[in-house]
């Protein structure tokens, strides 16, 4: 019987050992969520949730990459001018629709946006979101030069270039842990690249093949990426969009034995006055 009733006791002692701390931590996570305007109970939120707000970018899948662009497209928001022409804008979508439809990366949603800035230019980041100068817009003759530059920044999405370079300035930069890097460092890397272009040879030309491989299969004229490059190639002085680039000679050289491997007979998008007439309508 005496040893029975020790069983209990210790039964008891083990149960309220293991009870208390419970109790104690959700005592005071509701106390926390409760609190009414209180900024540090807020702040306990992420440490709850740490996990959640760490991003390997070795192994990152679709769904974080789309989130991680949107927050570096918030960011980018208070650095670049996005036009609020409506009609520039819808006529730039149906453009990167079209293109969306034939990337190697069709399972994520792609976002078209212009800049009012008169440099040429054009840049994406991560997730599907690309941003093309109203600069641009007005030098290239028609939309099949257009479409090109478009899927040329599809490539860089595709090959994923920007998440790569994130993680190779996070490395560098020693602010990558065993785990991952914070969400929130890693929105300032993705901007700061975007912003900078640091794009490197073979990602440039991996962008270059890829997106005529896609202008080809969307049926746009593939001498539009040759002629617009030409085109970079004959300015007086070096754009934007060529800054940190490989040569446009060199680039002209690697599309044209591309071409000459995988000929196509398709045409479109080289209407010089009818894409003119839309440009000086839309951007008026």
């Amino acid at each position: 019987m005496i040893k029975l009733q020790r069983i209990w006791t210790n039964y008891h002692l083990w149960q309220r050992r293991c009870l208390y701390p419970f109790v104690s931590v959700s005592v005071a996570v509701i106390i926390c969520l409760g609190t009414p305007l209180s900024s540090k109970a807020i702040d306990l939120l992420p440490l709850l949730f740490q996990g959640v707000q760490i991003l390997n970018l070795s192994n990152i899948s679709d769904r974080q990459e789309v989130t991680l662009g949107q927050q570096i497209n918030q960011e980018l928001q208070q650095e670049v001018k996005i036009s609020q022409n409506s009609q520039l804008n819808s006529y730039i979508n149906e453009v990167g629709e079209r293109l969306a439809a034939n990337s190697d990366r069709p399972n994520i949603p792609y976002t078209f946006q212009v800049v009012e800035d008169s440099a040429v230019n054009a840049f994406a980041t991560a997730g599907g979101f690309i941003y093309i100068n109203t600069g641009l817009l007005k030098i290239a003759d028609n939309e099949a030069e257009v479409a090109s530059v478009l899927a040329h920044e599809m490539g860089h999405i595709e090959g994923k270039h920007l998440i790569k370079q994130m993680r190779q300035k996070a490395i560098a930069s020693g602010v990558a842990t065993a785990t991952g890097l914070d969400r929130n460092k890693a929105v300032g890397i993705g901007v700061q690249l975007a912003l900078n272009l640091p794009r490197s040879r073979k990602d440039e030309f991996d962008a270059d093949k890829r997106g005529l491989a896609n202008i080809t299969r969307t049926g746009y004229a593939q001498s539009a990426m040759v002629s617009f490059m030409k085109k970079l190639q004959k300015s007086s002085s070096v754009p934007t969009f060529l800054s940190t680039h490989p040569g446009a000679r060199d680039r002209v050289i690697a599309l044209q034995n591309q071409i000459n491997t995988q000929p196509s007979n398709q045409n479109n998008g080289l209407d010089n006055s009818v894409y003119q007439a839309k440009i000086r309508a839309f951007l008026q």
